[in-house]
């Protein structure tokens, strides 16, 4: 599709929005306002049937009250014919009162202990009637008994009489009854006349509301249907759907005052009704009932003498959707004529305007396939004329900066070739792995050392680290992603056939440009032949150290076996055994068997097995077993431990030794008392002991000799306890120390890998070592 056509499409289809909105917002509009229009409608209509039946009841008091008044006085023309006892009286009197007096019928009421019934009438089935239940028309006969006017709210109270509202006949629903009841202090009975003549309901039907609503829907055709609603008694559980109620069914409490309930739904009216009254405000809903669409309106209405109620009005939603549907074809006229006007101006104008973009869009292809030459013409000084001047200063910059990236483009796939023969040249095994453990890449020495080929680990997770040293990986690869920087590490790894191979680890994180991590590389070198290098090693200094031992043996057995001799040789001599020499013989015995105990215990090995245990809690065993001990001496012990635990990889029996041996020592380094401190520090990667006592001290000359075999400044030692804990403590990768200064007493520093910075591999190869060596 072409730019011109593309112009013109935009333009027409913008004008086609703006007409589409303008029409939406028109109809709404329109829609809106008619909707409003209605509403005001029924509520005036509402209004209006309220002023007219607070008229008609107007008329109606005054018919009622008419009609009272000439009950009242048949009341006192009967009472004047009959007897003032009920008793007396019969209801063949009252039937033929009733014709004399121009009533329907004539009733006498009596008052009982708890009831006011029946007692004489001119129609028998009304005999033993009781009243009891009949509401304000009970108060009211009580209230005639006891001589009183008459206070409900209901009918016309006259002297000494009270005339009921206008109800429909009990025994004929088509006639209007009016009640009327008489007492005087004379008889003990109330009069009822009645009257029931098609007259009164005549009357009745003009000025009843019904009417009245037949008459306004006649006058507003949209309008369907006028009801008035009574909030008290509508909705309840003996109405029905049509708003008949068998229990409610009078005048004054029927669900539905006047009009009809044809297009109603008793749910959503009484919720409505029950808005509009609490509100007083007139409530609207659309509804869908029979068929049609509606628009419901409910307006509650006070009027002076009269119970609030509501009037609902139903109107066809088709009187608005017609005069919208009307609206809507005039819109939609006036819019098709002015979109093909402007889809013609818009594509003649469209070629005008297109014309320069053509050729800035040609030249945008032209940079495009890489072809810069030559620059655009430049003929307006318009926003198209600036265009074109920036895509020419674009189309130079674009030409020098390609020709940089073509030498930088070379440059770098020469660094890149450079690297991958380097890293596939170094003999240590490279490889990367992302964040969820899968290896991306390997170089050759990663294939010769686990025995892995490319195209098998790329993509997967091989098993590389066994479960021995899985969770001091995890450890090192949760310190990297928090931005630690660690050193390597010898550990193991398993090559592709299961076996174990001795390994030093160099990890780094790779992140990416937000300095989130993205994957890790992992150097490993072959440790394998180094180790055994390194175990020949110490097997030659082994075998140096028992050469040495072997001589220092001989050295110090020889001169007790000297004096043993002689003193043997002089008793042989004398045939006598002098006690004093028995004595000093034992004496050169025993030292002997001690040379020979502890030469045995460093040359014997013996099974370790690594642990992590608190350093606090060694010395405070090692403190316990010699504190009876120190006591002797006047010895106490002074502790400086870290509140934080103090843990290490190690042979509790054995640093138990070290620890004892150096306590040994500063206990007889103190033969008149003093206080060993002991102090405990926690580093990064270190756990320090210091263990200081307050004796002699040793002369600097002999500080490098100490360690030594048979090396000692005590009259009884050996020299070879001070030489174990060395090799224990180197057993155990540590450093022990020894700080003197003569007169200021002696320091033994002993600093042990914390646990977590030994690999735990070195700690079975210990042990399967001194195992072999026991064995």
């Amino acid at each position: 599709m072409s730019i011109k056509t593309k112009l013109s499409a935009i333009i027409f289809g913008a004008v086609l929005l703006i007409l589409a909105l303008n029409l939406t917002f028109n109809l709404y509009a329109a829609q809106n306002n008619l909707r409003n229009e209605s509403i005001n409608n029924m509520q005036l209509t509402a209004m209006q049937m309220a002023v007219s039946v607070e008229q008609s009841n107007y008329s109606s008091n005054y018919v009622e009250y008419q009609i009272a008044h000439n009950l009242r006085m048949a009341a006192i023309f009967a009472s004047e014919e009959l007897d003032p006892d009920y008793k007396n009286v019969t209801n063949e009197e009252l039937k033929a009162l009733t014709s004399k007096v121009g009533v329907s019928n004539i009733s006498i009421l009596v008052k009982t202990d708890n009831d006011v019934v029946v007692a004489r009438s001119s129609v028998p089935s009304d005999i033993g009637m009781s009243t009891k239940d009949w509401g304000y028309w009970y108060l009211a006969f009580l209230e005639l008994f006891d001589n009183q006017e008459v206070s409900v709210g209901y009918g016309q109270a006259l002297d000494h009489f009270w005339s009921g509202p206008f109800e429909y006949s009990t025994y004929n629903p088509d006639f209007i009854e009016k009640w009327g009841y008489y007492h005087d202090e004379e008889s003990n009975y109330i009069i009822n006349p009645v009257i029931l003549n098609t007259a009164a309901g005549d009357y009745v039907k003009i000025t009843n509301p019904d009417q009245i609503a037949a008459q306004t829907k006649e006058a507003n055709p949209g309008i369907l249907e006028i009801t008035g609603f009574n909030p008290v008694t509508f909705g309840s559980a003996s109405m029905k759907a049509d708003g008949s109620d068998a229990l409610n069914k009078n005048l004054g409490n029927r669900p539905i005052k006047y009009g009809t309930y044809t297009y109603g739904n008793v749910e959503q009216d009484r919720a409505a009704i029950l808005l509009a009254q609490e509100k007083q405000k007139p409530v609207t809903r659309e509804s869908k009932v029979l068929g049609k669409r509606v628009l419901k309106s409910y307006i509650p209405i006070q009027s002076p003498g009269l119970k609030a109620y509501v009037i609902g009005v139903v109107l066809d939603y088709s009187v608005i959707s017609s005069v919208v549907y009307e609206q809507l074809i005039n819109n939609l006229t006036t819019s098709l004529l002015l979109l093909t006007l402007f889809l013609l101006c818009s594509y003649i104008l469209s070629g005008f305007v297109t014309r320069p973009i053509q050729a800035i869009l040609a030249k945008v292809n032209d940079v495009a396939k890489g072809k810069f030459e030559p620059p655009l013409k430049v003929t307006s000084r318009d926003e198209l004329g600036q265009l074109a001047l920036r895509i020419n200063a674009m189309t130079a910059h674009l030409m020098q900066r390609t020709n940089r990236l073509k030498q930088t483009l070379e440059e770098n796939r020469a660094v890149k070739e450079h690297l991958e023969s380097v890293i596939n040249g170094t003999s240590d095994a490279i490889h990367t792995i992302d964040m969820d453990g899968r290896i991306t890449s390997t170089n050759r020495a990663f294939e010769g050392l686990y025995g892995w080929s490319a195209k098998e680990v790329l993509g997967n997770m091989p098993y590389l680290v066994p479960a021995t040293a899985l969770k001091q990986e995890e450890e090192r690869l949760d310190a990297l992603k928090s931005g630690a920087v660690l050193s390597p590490i010898e550990t193991v790894r398993l090559k592709r056939d299961g076996t174990i191979v001795e390994v030093s680890v160099s990890t780094s994180v790779i992140r990416d440009e937000e300095g989130y991590p993205h994957s890790f590389i992992h150097v490993s070198r072959d440790m394998t032949e180094r180790n055994r290098m390194e175990e020949l090693l110490r097997r030659s200094e082994k075998l140096t150290t028992v050469g040495q031992l072997a001589a220092g043996v001989a050295h110090e057995i020889r001169n007790p076996l000297t004096t043993l001799k002689g003193f043997l040789q002089l008793q042989q001599e004398k045939q006598i055994l002098v006690p004093l020499h028995i004595e000093l013989m034992l004496s050169e015995l025993e030292r002997i068997n001690l040379i020979v105990s502890e030469f045995l215990i460093l040359a014997k090995p013996q099974a370790v097995h690594f642990q992590e245990k608190d350093v606090r809690n060694i010395l405070g065993d090692v403190v316990s077993l010699l504190d009876s001990q120190a006591h002797l001496f006047g010895i106490q012990f002074s502790a400086t431990f870290s509140e934080h635990p103090s843990t290490v990889h190690c042979e509790v029996n054995q640093l138990k030794q070290v620890f004892i041996n150096i306590v040994k020592n500063a206990i007889e380094a103190m033969p008149d008392g003093g206080v060993i401190s002991m102090e405990l520090r926690n580093t990064l990667d270190s756990v320090i002991i210091l263990i200081s006592d307050q004796g002699e001290g040793i002369p600097k000359d002999m500080l490098p000799k100490l360690g030594e075999p048979f090396f000692t400044n005590k009259e009884s030692g050996t020299g070879l306890g001070l030489m174990i804990s060395q090799r224990i403590i180197q057993a155990h990768k540590g450093h022990l120390e020894i700080q003197s200064e003569v007169g200021q007493g002696t320091t033994v520093m002993i600093k042990l890998p914390a646990a977590g910075t030994v690999t735990p591999w070195l700690n079975i190869k210990d042990e399967r070592s001194e195992g072999q060596r026991e064995n």
